[in-house]
């Protein structure tokens, strides 16, 4: 998958080249989780714990990059390991289109405001630091260097550098039991997540609990409905394409 993504972004940057439209794009590539490494899913996340659907480190820190022309010279081939969630990028967008990420019909119907925040001043270099210091992983929160998890935790263990092999055929199974109270880890002198510092920070894991729950307090999940057959039957009409099944 990720070679064929490859060779489709590499035709894209060609015509944008061809069209003389480089100059004044932005690529972003981002993954939107941690790569599976359950039975059936074939990634790897070494050295980090875990991987997609859990909130280790292996499941919620991923690969992306910036390219373009558009994308200041001093800033080309640069590591930068400031946060930035998904929900940034829509906010970023906006700014550099000119537009107020405002979503108003939202607000005027109470609903939380939009999370992200403008990161084009940190991607550009304008700014050395992210103006983002933390985000929720619903159940947990990332603030600062540390890292509050809640409940079990499953995928609780490490792939090697070759991965997946018969050592483990069936995946990472063993969870990771943080209860109501949490885990509490320090992901930037432990990022594998090695060491549970909940018994020996109980003030700090205090701190990150009424963080999370003040997070959690902002927290929209509306009604997405039942599963609709109709959904399936579109599928089969489009070829095997997802489409539009609602009158």
């Amino acid at each position: 998958m990720v070679n064929y993504l490859d060779g489709v972004v590499g035709e894209m940057v060609d015509l944008l080249k061809q069209k003389m439209m480089w100059n004044d794009t932005l690529l972003v590539v981002s993954s939107d989780n941690g790569g599976p490494i359950y039975v059936g899913g074939g990634a790897n996340n070494y050295p980090l714990k875990g991987g997609k659907m859990t909130n280790f480190q292996g499941g919620v820190r991923v690969n992306a990059f910036v390219s373009g022309g558009f994308l200041p010279e001093s800033r080309r081939g640069e590591v930068e390991d400031g946060y930035i969630t998904l929900s940034d990028w829509y906010t970023t967008f906006c700014a550099l289109a000119g537009v107020d990420p405002t979503d108003k019909k939202a607000a005027a119907a109470n609903l939380p405001a939009v999370d992200g925040m403008d990161m084009w001043p940190l991607i550009s270099g304008q700014s050395s630091a992210s103006p983002r210091t933390e985000f929720p992983l619903n159940p947990g929160l990332i603030s600062g260097d540390y890292k509050i998890l809640v409940g079990d935790i499953a995928q609780n263990g490490f792939t090697g550098p070759q991965y997946p092999n018969n050592t483990s055929p069936e995946g990472i199974t063993a969870g990771l039991e943080c209860g109501y109270a949490g885990c509490l880890f320090n992901i930037k002198e432990d990022p594998e997540e090695r060491h549970d510092l909940a018994a020996s920070m109980p003030d700090k894991l205090h701190e990150m609990r009424g963080r999370m729950e003040a997070w959690d307090n902002t927290l929209f999940l509306p009604n997405r409905g039942l599963p609709d057959e109709r959904a399936c039957e579109q599928v089969i009409k489009n070829g095997n394409f997802y489409g539009p099944w609602l009158d």
